[in-house]
């Protein structure tokens, strides 16, 4: 249906009975993608309340299920929704994704997708400090190594300047450049948060070759505010 100028948005307790009534979390992924495209025009937006209600019913379940890479209906109708609420988006599927258990190989790539392609700036932030707010697995190395590229961006860096990879998360790119440029960027708080996070965890990653080369980096450029 055609979005209506200036129609009231439902308020979250209807907008809940509205999702199951249109069955959005089990419908056909083609209707998906037409759904998101009638959510952009709506004015006013959605409050950030109904976005994440739209977002768990829409996504959630979808998600969460995926045991290969998802459709290319699903992938333009993430895109949609995130072109205009990726903040919500972040609130409930990123969440769930950190959350989960299990390797969660198919969400993992997802979400650095949606970080690398989809998301606003500062949904990337909030990304990186959701990341950081659990205990990091390898896991989750992909997804902090996506943020960390995605912040490195700029009109004069195209998306092939940072290195290719075979899989998700195995970055070529060096990260003495990718730290370098990110520390432009970087909050003060999330930086002492980062360093907070990688000091406790590092007993746990002895072995790990992705985890020492972000050690390195950060107390390779921070060294001077890394004591």
């Amino acid at each position: 249906p055609a979005a209506v100028p200036n129609a009231p948005c439902p308020v979250p307790p209807q907008l809940e009975g509205l999702c199951s009534f249109l069955q959005l979390s089990t419908c056909p992924e083609p209707s998906l993608v037409r759904f998101c495209s009638c959510l952009l025009p709506l004015s006013p937006a959605l409050s950030h309340s109904s976005a994440a209600i739209l977002a768990q019913q829409l996504f959630l379940r979808r998600v969460l299920a995926l045991t290969q890479p998802p459709s290319r209906h699903l992938m333009a109708a993430l895109t949609s929704f995130c072109s205009k609420y990726s903040h919500a988006l972040c609130r409930v599927l990123v969440a769930a994704v950190l959350q989960g258990p299990g390797e969660g190989a198919e969400q993992t790539k997802l979400l650095c997708e949606l970080v690398e392609e989809c998301l606003e700036p500062h949904s990337v932030q909030l990304v990186l400090s959701q990341v950081l707010e659990v205990p990091l697995s390898e896991k989750l190395l992909p997804v902090l190594q996506a943020v960390l590229g995605r912040q490195v961006r700029s009109p004069h860096l195209s998306h092939g300047c940072l290195g290719d990879s075979s899989s998700a998360g195995a970055r070529t790119h060096s990260p003495y450049l990718l730290l370098g440029l990110f520390q432009e960027v970087l909050p003060p708080e999330l930086l002492d948060l980062l360093v907070l996070t990688l000091c406790q965890q590092a007993p746990a990653f002895a072995t790990s070759l992705n985890f020492a080369r972000l050690v390195t980096a950060v107390l390779t450029v921070y060294q001077s505010q890394v004591s």
